[in-house]
């Protein structure tokens, strides 16, 4: 799993604040047999 960049939690909470909904912290993705990480899903 990669590490988080300095502007992560940031990011997040700006999200928040705006209401959106986090649903994964991070959202993995499998491709194959690759795992993919994306930094955050939200809707």
């Amino acid at each position: 799993m990669p590490a988080r960049d300095l502007y992560h939690n940031n990011v997040k909470n700006a999200l928040i604040k705006d209401k959106w909904t986090i649903t994964h912290d991070p959202l993995t993705l499998k491709f194959g047999k690759k795992d993919l990480y994306v930094d955050l899903g939200a809707r």
